[in-house]
């Protein structure tokens, strides 16, 4: 923060806390010019594009502060939403780095694709040949989109290239150009055979597969419907699914609301009997395919299902044993208050907005739920986004009327 002509604070991006900086100021932010009198917690960034890259957001605050940051975003949110939990350290999950990048392409007035990250504060592109933050699974994703974006250059439109790494190979999904015509495909195609991908998809129809995309849940091996949400890392997959596992252990009968493609639920189903909803019915699907061909797994069902309009009742959350819930950014307000006026034994909530899992979990504490731990997970590394996981349980009446005599 720099102070402004008007004594107002000032945002300055890539400023740390109590440093003194040289900033060109217009209204509530300043453009960083010099830092004059460095933090103790600032470090070199370990990428020679930061700050003109806009892929990230903080690279040059110490491993200790970084940790504590996060994990602030997480108590701040809990505590301005009345909820009292005690945070535990951030997990750092990035392991490898992300399997998962959206690359933008624009096409200048003589046709040539531009491709990479936006840049800081900008709509123009940065491009860029490698990002330290990607997984070595993700090597060549930079050269395929650049290329792909460049058979596409007469249509001119704003291109999104969502680009995922699986086992078998890149899958990508194009997200802007519309409808292609035949010789485009075409072209697009020979890419795909060019650069051994293993799929393109156009908003979601698939154009060539090559070899089905597959990601492995556990033991099961799922193939994701076309620009389908994965976890942004292995390791925060990993991290999170672990951490419901062993809190539902012991559990005979689960749910796994907002499902997806059955990371939570194909996991759990090494022990218990799970029932998936999910809106996305491709995605539902994939998670049921998986199950049915993986052996050993217990029974996998599920419903299709637009739990923002029709969240599961209390009627029928009464016989599931745990509910492990991981909505949008968006939260899931309506299903959290049915949660909260059921009887189920263990809930899991996972976030990736902290704000939202704070409003979610009040409603479960007013319903009689304790938090029984809260675990910030990063796997956005040196991004502003954390992820976490609540685990919660039913207070009974009984422990109810303790806690009121003791209080």
């Amino acid at each position: 923060m720099a102070p402004g002509p008007s004594k107002s604070p000032v945002f300055v991006p890539f400023a740390l806390p109590g440093e003194e900086v040289l900033a060109e100021v217009d209204g509530e932010r300043g453009l960083l010019i010099e830092v004059l009198k460095p933090s103790p917690n600032r470090v070199a960034a370990p990428c020679p594009h930061f700050s003109t890259c806009g892929g990230c957001a903080v690279q040059t605050l110490s491993a200790a502060a970084y940790g504590e940051w996060k994990r602030g975003l997480v108590v701040d949110a809990l505590r301005h939403a009345g909820v009292v939990a005690d945070v535990a350290p951030l997990r750092a999950a990035w392991g490898d780095g992300r399997r998962r990048a959206t690359f933008h392409a624009r096409f200048d007035a003589r046709g040539r694709a531009h491709v990479g990250f936006m840049e800081a504060r900008s709509h123009t592109i940065f491009e860029l040949d490698a990002c330290p933050i990607l997984a070595p699974d993700m090597a060549g994703a930079l050269a395929a989109a650049r290329e792909i974006a460049q058979a596409l250059a007469g249509n001119e439109k704003p291109l999104d290239l969502v680009v995922t790494a699986s086992r078998t190979g890149l899958d990508v999904d194009l997200r802007g150009c519309g409808k292609l015509d035949f010789h485009t495909e075409q072209a697009l195609i020979a890419v795909a055979q060019q650069r051994d991908l293993a799929r393109i998809s156009n908003h979601g129809a698939v154009m060539i597969e090559r070899r089905a995309p597959e990601v492995l849940c556990g033991r099961a091996v799922v193939t994701p419907p076309p620009g389908n949400f994965l976890q942004a890392t292995a390791a925060g997959e990993e991290a999170l699914t672990s951490v419901v596992v062993e809190a539902f252990s012991g559990a005979k009968k689960c749910a796994d609301l907002f499902s997806g493609t059955g990371a939570f639920a194909l996991r759990l189903a090494e022990k218990a009997e799970v029932f998936c909803a999910e809106s996305d019915a491709a995605a539902l699907n994939a998670c049921l395919r998986a199950a049915n061909t993986t052996p050993g797994l217990r029974n996998v069902t599920g419903e299709a299902r637009d739990l923002f309009m029709r969240p599961v009742l209390p009627a029928e959350l009464e016989k599931f044993d745990a509910v492990v819930f991981d909505p949008p950014r968006a939260g899931a307000e309506a299903q959290a208050r049915d949660l909260a006026r059921s009887s189920v034994p263990k809930i899991a909530a996972v976030s990736c907005n902290p704000q939202t899992f704070a409003r979610d979990a009040r409603l479960l504490v007013a319903g009689g739920y304790a938090v029984e731990s809260v675990i910030p997970v990063d796997q956005f590394l040196y991004s502003p986004h954390v992820e976490l996981i609540g685990i919660f349980a039913k207070v009974s009446a009984r422990a109810k009327k303790k806690r009121r005599l003791l209080g």
